[in-house]
């Protein structure tokens, strides 16, 4: 797991193109579903934060995450998924799997200026509340296919 700056994304290996299409998105980036590049592409998404309890833990086998957030801020709990239970078996289709809680996890806060880069082995619940209300986040998720990454 990385969790960095924006402008600090070039050190990590991530493509030219991600690069550039993380950089120029803004506030006003329209929802919606873009491909960057073969294996590459980013969801926008606008959304209420969750209560932590009603958010899962998942993990993903063929894709890495970039989340960045344009607008609000959300926590994100995130864990190694060595020695987790699984609640929710592996969807081939969606590239997913839900974990039981455990009693430890890490927590990081994503704002605007700053992403989290999720590996196969980050189990972690994205959406939650960063105070005890919920509030109104725009989201990209960078879905990059692994063979792109090696």
């Amino acid at each position: 797991m990385i969790f960095a700056e924006l402008k600090d994304i070039k050190k990590y290996n991530i493509s030219e193109k991600v690069v550039y299409f993380l950089n120029n998105l803004s506030a006003e980036t329209p929802a919606g579903h873009y491909e960057i590049e073969e294996g590459v592409y980013a969801n926008i998404d606008e959304y209420n934060t969750k209560e932590h309890s009603i958010c899962d833990l998942e993990a993903h086998r063929k894709y890495a995450d970039i989340q960045l957030l344009l607008e609000g801020e959300e926590r994100i709990d995130f864990t190694n998924i060595e020695g987790l239970s699984v609640k929710i078996p592996y969807d081939d289709n969606r590239d997913v799997m839900f974990f039981e809680l455990p009693g430890k996890v890490n927590s990081l806060y994503l704002k605007p200026g700053n992403f989290a880069l999720f590996y196969p082995e980050d189990a972690h619940r994205p959406q939650m509340n960063s105070f005890a209300v919920s509030a109104k986040v725009k989201k990209v998720v960078v879905k990059i296919l692994l063979s792109v990454l090696a």
